[in-house]
C-alpha cells in the first residue's frame, strides 16, 4: 500500500492509496462528507485488481477547505489522478452518492482513460430544491465539536454504519476530536452536485452500471429515468441496503460489482432491472453488448 499527494491548481494537494498490483485498474470514490477509509473494505475484495482510492477535495486527507469546489474541479482531480500514477492506462472509475457523480463527469470528459463506470446510489438529474442542500449544510454545522473523544461523538451522532464510518475519521486535535471536512464546503459541493446533468449523461460513451439498493434515496421513477435517457445503461437493484449499501449491504454490492468488472453483464441491459444482484446470463449466452453499438456509432 502506498501513499501519495498529487497536486492541483490553487495550492489543492488530493490523497490518493495505492492498494498496487498489475492488474485492470479500479478508482473507487467515495461519498459527500466521508472518505478513501469507508471503501477500503471494497478495494480489499477486489482481487486482481490495482486500486486506487482517492480522498476528493475537501474530505480525509486531501486539501479541506479548497477554493473551487465546481464539479468540473473534482472530475479533473480523478482525471490527473490518472495521468500521474497509471500513465498510459485506462481505469474503471467506481463511485457511491457524490462519488459516483465525480467518476460519472470524469468518465464522460475523458472517455479516453476510462474503460468503465460503475455508479452505486448515484444520478444526474440534480435537485432545484436548495432547501435540502442548506439542510445538510446547517446539520454538519450543528455538530457540537470538537467532541470530546469517540464516546461523546457517537452519543450525538448515532449508532447508523455510516457514523462509524465519521467516526473513524475524526481528526484528533489537542481540543479533541474533529471531522475531516468543513460543513460550509459539504453545503457548497452537493449545491454543484444538485445541478442536472443530462446533456453529459445521455452523451456518455463508456459501459456503464448503475446499482441502486432496495432502501436507497432514489424513487422508482428516478431510477427508471435515468435509464430511459441512456437505454445502453446496466442496472442492478440490490434486494437490500439503504444509500450507504457500500456498509449496510457490503457482500450485495461487492457481488454485483465483482461480477459486473470481470465482464459478467446483466441479461436485461437497458431499461429493465435485476431484483437480484446475483441474476446474470450464463456462460455462452450473454446478449450482445449494447454499449459496443453505442460505441462503433458515435
Amino acid at each position: 500500500m502506498t501513499y501519495y499527494k498529487v497536486q492541483r491548481p490553487q495550492g489543492v494537494s488530493v490523497a490518493v492509496t495505492d492498494l498496487g498490483g498489475d492488474g485492470p485498474v479500479v478508482v473507487l470514490l467515495h461519498g459527500l462528507a466521508g472518505s478513501s477509509q469507508e471503501l477500503l473494505p471494497t478495494a480489499n475484495a477486489l482481487d486482481g485488481y490495482r486500486v486506487l482510492l482517492l480522498d476528493q477535495r475537501g474530505h480525509g486527507l486531501s486539501s479541506r477547505i479548497p477554493e473551487d469546489l465546481s464539479r468540473t474541479a473534482f472530475a479533473g482531480d480523478v482525471i490527473a489522478v490518472l495521468e500521474e500514477l497509471v500513465p498510459g492506462r485506462r481505469a474503471t472509475l467506481v463511485g457511491q452518492s457524490m462519488g459516483a457523480h465525480t467518476a460519472f463527469l470524469a468518465a464522460a470528459s475523458r472517455p479516453d482513460l476510462v474503460e468503465g463506470l460503475v455508479m452505486l446510489e448515484g444520478h444526474v438529474a440534480g435537485n432545484e430544491d436548495l432547501i435540502e442542500a442548506d439542510g445538510i449544510g446547517r446539520y454538519f454545522a450543528s455538530w457540537p465539536v470538537p467532541f470530546k473523544d469517540e464516546a461523546a461523538a457517537r452519543e450525538f451522532l448515532g449508532n447508523d454504519l455510516i457514523v462509524d464510518a465519521w467516526i473513524a475519521d475524526l481528526q484528533p486535535t489537542e481540543d479533541g476530536l474533529i471531522p475531516r471536512f468543513d460543513a460550509a464546503v459539504m453545503q457548497r459541493t452537493i449545491e454543484a452536485v444538485h445541478e442536472p446533468r443530462w446533456v453529459q449523461w445521455e452523451a456518455l460513451k463508456v459501459p456503464t452500471l448503475a446499482i441502486f439498493a432496495k432502501h436507497g434515496m432514489f424513487s422508482e421513477a428516478d431510477k427508471d429515468e435515468l435509464i430511459r435517457r441512456r437505454p445502453r445503461t446496466d442496472r442492478i437493484d440490490l434486494v437490500g441496503g439503504s444509500h450507504d449499501a457500500h456498509l449496510d449491504a457490503f457482500d450485495l454490492w461487492v457481488d454485483a460489482l465483482r461480477d459486473w468488472l470481470s465482464g459478467n453483464r446483466p441479461c436485461s441491459s437497458g431499461a429493465s432491472s435485476l431484483t437480484e444482484a446475483s441474476a446474470y446470463c450464463a456462460p455462452g449466452l450473454e446478449q450482445a453488448d449494447p454499449q459496443e453499438e453505442f460505441l462503433d456509432g458515435a
